[in-house]
């Protein structure tokens, strides 16, 4: 059996509906994340994100960012403050967005792994949708970039996983 047919037989039990598993979630998502093209995953991702199956998207940015090294939080802060705009990112590094600690003086720099590290998941979920309200492409932004980075995904959980499985799966 070639990887293709193995991988379309995975993505075959979730266009029913039924999920597997959660053990055998996890392993079938390791496997279609390693197989399929980035921007396939991207697509899973984004779909599952903006789902009324999930939370907010400012609360799984926020869950995906308690996960994330200080480099891969460094970059969701920077494309969330990039979709918020100049005006935004000057209110959020004066405090007015509840406060950002450690990004004081950053309006028109990325921000650090280090001031990344400073950052609360509850500053990362206001960010998050204050970028979806100004900027809904940044979900197609987010999940590019969590594509990338699929261990991360992980931690969504089976049932989010498997609604991307779904997303996916339904896409062929």
């Amino acid at each position: 059996m070639s990887i293709a047919d193995e991988i379309g037989g995975i993505l075959r039990q979730y266009q029913t509906g039924a999920t597997p598993s959660p053990a055998a979630v996890n392993a079938h998502f390791d496997q279609v994340a390693s197989a399929v093209p980035a921007n396939v995953l991207a697509d899973g991702l984004a779909r599952a994100m903006t789902s009324s199956q999930t939370p907010p998207l400012g609360q799984i940015v926020s869950s995906l960012f308690n996960q994330a090294n200080p480099a891969q939080k460094a970059a969701v802060l920077n494309q969330l403050m990039s979709a918020l705009g100049p005006a935004a990112v000057a209110a959020a590094t004066a405090g007015t967005l509840g406060g950002v600690p450690g990004l004081a003086g950053t309006t028109g720099t990325a921000i650090s792994p280090q001031q990344a590290q400073q950052v609360s998941p509850a500053t990362v979920t206001q960010l998050a949708d204050r970028a979806q309200a100004a900027d809904g492409s940044i979900v197609n932004q987010l999940s590019a970039f969590y594509a990338q980075h699929p261990t991360l995904v992980k931690g969504l959980g089976v049932g989010a996983l498997a609604l991307v499985m779904s997303h996916i799966a339904n896409r062929r």
